[in-house]
């Protein structure tokens, strides 16, 4: 299931995008304000940002500005009734992949988050990752490889080429330990025959 962060001070807005939105198979939580949002990032992992600008405390192209600062590379959508050009060219250069203009029906929100998503595989050797259906293939064949090891090797796979830090990977395992990490990337690298760059003091990575 994907994950998403709504962020927009409208609350029946939000919960009607909230609701409409976990109907169609996608995991929606509402932050009302930059505060929240802020806090929502650094607790969980998203797939995606639905981020509004005009706040009553700021906007969200501040909020994903700190975040891009902080190397958080979500991908971010804005929802915006602004027309302003310097604004959408500052979200594109942020690294925003999208603008949605208020008010709109939410089936256009759908479709912009369907085409989004659509056939997200990735390729490492004869490995291919399917984020989509969450499949791993081998040589064509389906992988069973476990959830926790599924987990951790997804994670990887979405910050390719950056280092993902060990205690965000420890997290993500029934007991969370370094030793414990450390046997799931080993299970990983002899399943997959993929190569896992151990980053000293810092974390994992795939190039």
């Amino acid at each position: 299931m994907k994950q998403i962060l709504l962020l927009e001070d409208d609350q029946l807005l939000s919960e009607t995008l909230q609701l409409f939105l976990e109907r169609e198979g996608y995991g929606v939580d509402i932050a009302l304000s930059l505060e929240e949002a802020e806090r929502l990032t650094f607790e969980n992992s998203y797939d995606l940002y639905l981020f509004d600008i005009n706040l009553p405390q700021g906007n969200g192209l501040e909020l994903l500005e700190y975040l891009r600062l902080a190397e958080d590379k979500t991908d971010t959508i804005f929802i915006t009734a602004l027309t302003d050009l310097n604004s959408m060219a500052k979200g594109f250069e942020l690294g925003a992949i999208d603008y949605i203009k208020k008010p709109f029906h939410p089936t256009e929100l759908l479709l912009r988050l369907k085409s989004k998503f659509k056939n997200e595989v990735f390729k490492i050797n004869d490995v291919e990752f399917d984020l989509e259906s969450e499949v791993i293939r081998k040589d064509g064949k389906v992988m069973d490889i476990g959830m926790i090891q599924y987990k951790v090797v997804i994670k990887l796979i979405k910050n390719r080429g950056s280092v993902v830090n060990k205690l965000d990977l420890v997290e993500l395992l029934e007991q969370p330990s370094e030793n414990a990490l450390r046997v799931a990337i080993t299970k990983i690298k002899q399943r997959l025959n993929i190569e896992i760059k151990n980053i000293r003091a810092k974390g994992y990575m795939i190039e």
